[in-house]
């Protein structure tokens, strides 16, 4: 009995001796890992703490002491591209791979010229990035490039919305971000840069209206088209002085404006692929400078005015795929420069020999007894029964007078700086896009831009805290300006 007892307390013995072992691991474990923790967040503010020394607020030491520029907008450059470098998400071309160091102006794709109130100071001037296949966003810090008169970046993966910093690119000429990804309303804030003329942001995701503003500028082209823009035009299109604006493969209805022959101006109008529901506004004849006219595939129905004869300029005019009947006039076939008519599946009953002589016409799918490839006698009939009344779409037939701007004059610049051979001008003239089933992206025009005035007062911008760390500059690059014959120290390598 003694022995049994003997043995139960050495077992009950070492149990509780288990028992406390265990206690005891489990007690080294919690503590150990409360420690590593409280390391790990330290180790973390720290880190936080070291990068945020990197970003940019305004304060010298926000970059290191070591990293030299030759002046403080190319600091502000450099803070503007690196956080742009780290907001992109693919770069299959290594296009940023050298935007490393202070020379921001050896950076591929970044144009570096002489300031425009200051010849002795290099600034970026330009961006050009095009056919790229970069994937990312637009950082807000792109708003440091106070002196940017060009920024091509079609054919990319940008996605996202176009920062509100932009407003202060009060230089920028050319904005060029078509075929990329971007989405959200019309950005009306590129409407407050006084400087810009060539605004193209076509194929992409921009949805809802276009706002009136937009045709208060005096920008010089507009291509929105291949969005998803939707509703009726505003009826002060007609102030615009644009001399190309395409509107193509979007969701615009309502009426074709009348006020569009007040745009004299104009060289080229293209409609194509739209919900337009009305009839051919008479007015567009008043454009006597007009050489490209298309409205084809929309649901445009009455006659063709004669008015368009009077367009002695045009030379391709398109309104294939509509609802309109009644007699073609000689006079637009005799147009002396008309090269291509197309005007196939309507409803015309009548056409001149003359438009059978152009070089390039089709008069399919209509009610032509004598031609081939015609709607039938019945599908005609149906369709020429219904009376059409052009006055039922209570289209507006005012021609607003042109307003004068009211954008901030700017004062008379200084330089124009030169582009690279991939941003130079095309000596072409611009050709009208088709309106294919599945369109596919084509490279956006290019044009040299206009000399620009001096920047404004820089605006503080606080960038995200991601700057990654500065690494030594590369060796200068080619595209440094000539030698400014100021006095003065000259650039840091």
């Amino acid at each position: 009995m003694e022995g049994n007892i003997h043995h139960f307390r050495q077992f009950h013995g070492s149990k509780i001796l288990l028992l406390f072992t265990i206690f005891l691991l489990q007690f080294n474990i919690a503590t150990s890992h409360e420690v590593s923790v409280s390391v790990a967040h330290h180790n973390e503010d720290d880190f936080h703490h070291r990068r945020h020394l990197l970003s940019y607020s305004g304060d010298p030491l926000a970059i290191e002491p070591l990293l030299k520029f030759e002046n403080p907008r190319l600091k502000n450059a450099y803070i503007a591209l690196q956080a742009w470098k780290k907001a992109i998400l693919s770069d299959p071309n290594n296009i940023t791979a050298n935007w490393v160091g202070s020379d921001v102006c050896s950076y591929t794709g970044v144009v570096c010229w002489p300031a425009p109130d200051d010849p002795c100071e290099r600034t970026v001037a330009g961006i050009d990035i095009n056919h790229g296949d970069i994937a990312g966003n637009l950082p807000h810090e792109l708003g440091l490039l106070y002196d940017l008169a060009l920024f091509h970046l079609n054919s990319n993966r940008f996605c996202g919305t176009v920062p509100e910093s932009f407003v202060n690119l009060y230089l920028l000429y050319e904005l060029d971000i078509s075929n990329n990804r971007f989405a959200g309303k019309f950005p009306e804030l590129i409407l407050q840069l006084p400087s810009l003329k060539y605004l193209d942001i076509r194929y992409n995701e921009f949805e809802g209206e276009l706002p009136k503003g937009l045709f208060e500028r005096d920008f010089d082209a507009i291509f929105i088209n291949n969005n998803r823009f939707s509703s009726a035009l505003p009826d002060n299109i007609g102030n615009s002085p644009v001399s190309v604006i395409v509107l193509a493969n979007n969701k615009f209805d309502g009426c074709v404006p009348p006020s569009l022959g007040n745009m004299s101006t104009l060289n080229e109008l293209i409609l194509t692929n739209n919900g337009f529901f009305s009839c051919f506004p008479s007015e567009i004849g008043k454009l006597k400078n007009l050489t490209v006219l298309d409205l084809s595939r929309n649901k445009i129905t009455g006659p063709l005015p004669d008015t368009i004869g009077d367009m002695d300029s045009l030379e391709q005019l398109n309104i294939a795929h509509n609802m309109m009947f009644g007699t073609i006039s000689i006079k637009i076939c005799q147009l002396p420069n008309l090269k291509n008519f197309l005007y196939d599946h309507n409803y015309f009953t009548d056409e001149s020999p003359a438009c059978l002589k152009l070089p390039g016409f089709d008069d399919r799918a209509n009610c032509f007894r004598q031609r081939p490839k015609q709607r039938s006698a019945l599908q005609c009939q149906r369709f020429l029964s219904q009376s059409v009344n052009c006055s039922s779409f209570k289209c507006d037939t005012t021609l607003h007078p042109i307003p004068i701007y009211p954008v901030s004059p700017s004062p008379q610049p200084q330089f124009s700086p030169p582009l690279p051979p991939s941003m130079a001008p095309s000596s072409s003239p611009l050709v009208s896009p088709p309106a294919p089933t599945n369109p596919k992206p084509q490279p956006a025009p290019e044009r040299a831009p206009a000399p620009l005035p001096p920047p404004p007062a820089p605006v503080k911008i606080a960038p995200s805290p991601n700057i990654p760390p500065i690494i030594p500059s590369p060796s200068p690059s080619n595209s440094t300006p000539p030698l400014c014959p100021c006095v003065r120290t000259p650039p840091l390598p």
